[in-house]
């Protein structure tokens, strides 16, 4: 609870995943990687209760394993590959109602700890915000990107001067790093997403903005687990 809200987090956990299948019970660093997510939300000393939300029985079974709150079964049609999160989040809200704020914690974001969760959900408060996401310094500066041309020559993706400054000259960017996304629930329901012009940053270390989509992002997190 935060100001006298109550804190939902829902942690989405379909069984399919063509870039890494069952990704989400896969081994990392000794525990399945949902585990690491779990962990985080019960060390959190904001969130009032986290929940999986998954259509797979054997994802079900791990969570349950290592803590989890499985209270229901996500429908299979919530669960495609072309199914929106966010569907799945509101049928996870009309399952359990009551709360103020929804914590939306992705499996494939092991390395995020329970402060990243509880400074996020400060910051959204802090600032009086509808939402807030975590982002994360990218490694290369988006503003040295290039796109080839029908011509198969390289074009600047932005204004061709930046291609030529140093990284400490150029603006500061940020990408989301899909670690942490906290929202009030009315205003999520209401506008379907929890990013707008009013939406508030957190930012994290790369160290813990590793988001798990093939088998080098799981050697890459196992090794700085291990260390």
């Amino acid at each position: 609870m935060i100001d006298g809200l109550k804190v939902l987090a829902v942690v989405p956990a379909r069984g399919g995943s063509k870039g890494l299948p069952r990704k989400n019970v896969l081994d990392l660093a000794g525990r399945p990687l949902i585990a690491w997510t779990l962990d985080a939300a019960r060390e959190s000393r904001l969130i009032d209760r986290c929940v999986v939300s998954t259509d797979d029985e054997q994802i079900a079974t791990v969570a349950r394993a290592y803590g989890g709150d499985v209270p229901f079964m996500r429908p299979a049609e919530l669960s495609t590959d072309t199914a929106e999160t966010y569907d799945a989040l509101k049928h996870a809200l009309e399952q359990l109602p009551g709360y103020d704020i929804l914590v939306t914690l992705q499996p494939t974001s092991p390395l995020r700890i329970a402060e990243d969760i509880d400074q996020a959900l400060r910051a959204m408060q802090r600032h009086n915000a509808p939402a807030c996401i975590s982002v994360v310094e990218p490694a290369k500066s988006p503003y040295w990107s290039y796109r080839i041309n029908d011509d198969n020559r390289l074009e600047p993706l932005m204004h061709p001067e930046y291609s030529t400054m140093r990284r400490q000259d150029l603006p500061a960017a940020y990408v989301l790093n899909g670690a942490v996304y906290a929202t009030r629930i009315g205003w999520m329901l209401e506008h379907q997403n929890a990013f707008s012009e009013l939406t508030v940053p957190y930012v994290m270390p790369a160290e813990r903005s590793i988001d798990i989509d093939n088998a080098f992002d799981m050697e890459v997190a196992a090794l700085i687990l291990k260390r």
